[in-house]
């Protein structure tokens, strides 16, 4: 099957993969991983009602009249337990993450509280006199006992423990609530789900030491041609350098994968058979060169001669076009373009979205924007043409300009690039100003769909 489009392209190598096993791991091993279990709360998270801020503890009737004076009749911290009952006229300092004492109803921040100062509350004070007509009880809100009514120590005492507070506040204020993260038995993540920084808190949270995740594929990836430098051969003019083993090999990295580098297979067909079986004992099967038409591809016969289905040889897109993809029971083999761009172009089409689904990720395309073209771009229909564009962020929105040259051996145009403005196949080019769709390569963000049209 020839001169497919993308998308049908796509659909083709994804129906032929599937979600790898299960497997083990340390939670400090599994970020990037994805879950393979389901896994929930073993405790209601917070245990108690807490405190979400530094403050004092209350009972928010008696701010009924503000401002109040309220005595601290305790001190919890975070790991401590409340030992006291508020009563009318009475709170608790309070820090982040304590439990709030039995009576209290509401918080409210250090903030925005007075501590109340001795000279406030001496016998000939305006607050003492104000409040010298209420019962000696020392149990109603804004009610301080006058001196005479305490010896000196006691009232030394009361003073370093009231506090005025001058605005009111509704019950539940700056509480987090019993549970208000999970609950005991809840089931807080799913098989599929990507394991994150935040996911890794999750599972530290539930006490998840080891994880099921699903396991990732093992990926080879071979350089084939006579005119190939390695990276450790001397430098020959004559020759080209081995770019696209190290670029593959970077892009397969960024998913979390760890590929064998095979090396260089030359243009005999008895040596790339060599190197083909080895790369067959591997999941994932990454073959650069040797794709196109010419009397010395030896590629595709050879492949096919070691019993591999090839699905379609040759895609309509720009950069990219004699990309082939095939198949030989659950292992699979792409055979990518020798130019570079190519390569890396094919491989965020193809590849990418093959080696998330055999992860186990539910996202395995590139997210992307929508941004504004900062010039024309000259299309001839028939391919869908992915360019290399540079982005910038505008009051109205992203632009998108191309990084230079676009040719498909010109390294530096990916090197540059933000991401891949996708042309569709049928249009016939594109003015400065148009909307265009652009795959973002920074980043780990990925999406559900390839988000762009043909």
């Amino acid at each position: 099957m020839e001169h497919l489009q993308v998308s049908e392209a796509q659909r083709l190598v994804l129906e032929s993969v599937v979600v790898f096993g299960a497997e083990q791991v340390e939670l400090e091993q599994a970020l990037g991983r994805v879950l393979a279990e389901e896994v929930c709360a073993n405790r209601d998270q917070p245990p108690y009602d807490i405190s979400a801020m530094d403050g004092y503890a209350l009972r928010s009737a008696d701010l009924a009249n503000v401002p109040a004076t309220l005595q601290i009749i305790e001190d919890i911290k975070a790991g401590d337990m409340p030992t006291k009952v508020l009563a009318p006229g009475q709170c608790a300092r309070i820090m982040t993450g304590a439990p709030l004492p039995q009576g209290a109803d509401a918080v409210i921040r250090v903030e925005e509280t007075e501590v109340v100062s001795a000279e406030a509350l001496s016998p000939n004070s305006d607050e003492t006199t104000s409040h010298s007509t209420k019962p000696a009880s020392g149990q109603v809100a804004g009610y301080l006992p006058q001196a005479g009514e305490r010896d000196a120590a006691s009232l030394r005492e009361l003073i370093t423990n009231a506090v005025r507070i001058n605005h009111a506040v509704k019950p539940g204020n700056d509480i987090r609530r019993l549970g208000e993260n999970m609950f005991n038995g809840e089931v807080v993540l799913r098989p599929g789900t990507e394991i994150t920084p935040g996911v890794i808190g999750v599972l530290a949270t539930v006490k998840h030491a080891q994880v099921r995740v699903y396991r990732r594929p093992r990926v080879a990836i071979l350089s084939t041609g006579n005119e190939l430098e390695g990276l450790d051969e001397p430098v020959d003019p004559d020759k080209i350098p081995d770019a696209n083993s190290y670029a593959l090999m970077a892009q397969t990295q960024a998913l979390g994968i760890e590929p064998v580098l095979l090396g260089i297979a030359r243009d005999d067909p008895e040596e790339l058979a060599r190197y083909l079986k080895r790369g067959l004992e591997y999941d994932v099967l990454l073959v650069s060169g040797g794709t196109s038409v010419g009397v010395h591809d030896y590629v595709r016969p050879t492949i096919e001669a070691l019993g591999v289905q090839m699905l379609f040889w040759r895609v309509a897109m720009k950069p990219g076009h004699p990309v082939a993809f095939g198949k030989a029971g659950e292992k699979i083999i792409f055979g990518l373009p020798g130019n570079p761009v190519s390569s890396m172009v094919c491989f965020e089409q193809f590849v990418a979205p093959a080696l998330r689904r055999m992860m186990g990720h539910a996202r395995i395309h590139r997210r992307t924007i929508e941004a504004r073209l900062t010039h024309d771009v000259k299309h001839q229909a028939g391919r869908t043409e992915f360019i290399r564009v540079l982005l910038a962020k505008e009051q109205s929105g992203y632009t998108a300009t191309s990084t230079g040259a676009q040719g498909s051996g010109m390294l530096l145009s990916m090197a540059r690039a933000d991401g891949l403005a996708v042309v569709p196949g049928d249009s016939s080019g594109l003015v400065a100003g148009s909307m265009v769709t652009v795959q973002l390569l920074d980043g780990t963000t990925f999406q559900d769909d390839a988000g762009f049209r043909e």
